[in-house]
């Protein structure tokens, strides 16, 4: 069980990913419009939902995710904190939910996606790893149907993948806006990058960088930041 900000709680169950780096920095990422309407593409068992409902009293998450295990351990989240209607998770495939909801039903769209177009599989949640069931354009295809012209998606994702997903957006009307390079420790390579790309945005990118930890290998202010360290 991991705790959360403002008294949130997280069994991340069986089947999904523990809760990491990537779903907490991208959830400090997000900026979320007043009473936002969001749709988490992969949801796994409700992590990004939780924090977001956390982080803002009046957003509303619908989080998608293919795996039954994840699914049931994500209603178990939404059931301990007490998040229904506010936060709801639905097994399914999400290159089929231009079926389920009419276009530009959301404010905006966030992802953790896999990260990988090969190598091997997790053994604890196999679909979370490779994008097999994933790829970055039926990703990108899917959050341009679901948000509104002028709404965000918001992703984490690993630097060598950046030049894809560019041009994923673009192919799909989605402009990268900002762009967030994120290393582990300072002066150490990128190993995660931070995304948000608007439907029907303008040309124009805003490119910051963090680290996690300094050179002597303490947390930085942004670490503590991310984490709600006081």
């Amino acid at each position: 069980m991991e705790n959360l900000p403002n008294g949130y709680t997280l069994d991340t169950g069986s089947g999904s990913f523990p809760l990491s780096t990537d779903s907490m920095v991208l959830a400090h990422f997000v900026r979320l419009p007043r009473n936002a309407r969001v749709l988490d593409l992969g949801s796994g068992c409700g992590t990004l939902g939780v924090l977001l409902c956390a982080k803002d009293p009046f957003c509303r998450v619908t989080g998608v995710e293919l795996t039954e295990n994840a699914h049931e351990a994500a209603l178990n989240n939404i059931r301990v904190n007490h998040l229904h209607p506010r936060l709801e998770s639905i097994c399914a495939d999400l290159r089929t939910l231009d079926s389920r909801f009419a276009p530009g039903s959301f404010s905006c769209c966030i992802s953790n996606p896999p990260y990988f177009s090969g190598g091997p599989a997790s053994r604890t949640a196999p679909l979370a790893r490779r994008d097999d069931c994933c790829s970055p354009e039926e990703l990108f295809r899917t959050a341009a149907a679901a948000v509104k012209f002028g709404g965000d998606f918001f992703l984490v994702h690993k630097p060598e993948r950046l030049a894809q997903l560019i041009a994923c957006g673009a192919m799909v009307g989605l402009e990268a806006k900002r762009l967030r390079l994120l290393r582990h420790r300072e002066g150490g390579p990128v190993t995660l990058i931070l995304l948000q790309f608007r439907r029907g945005g303008k040309a124009g990118l805003q490119i910051d960088e963090f680290s996690l930890f300094d050179s002597l290998g303490d947390p930085t202010p942004y670490y503590q930041e991310v984490y709600h360290i006081k």
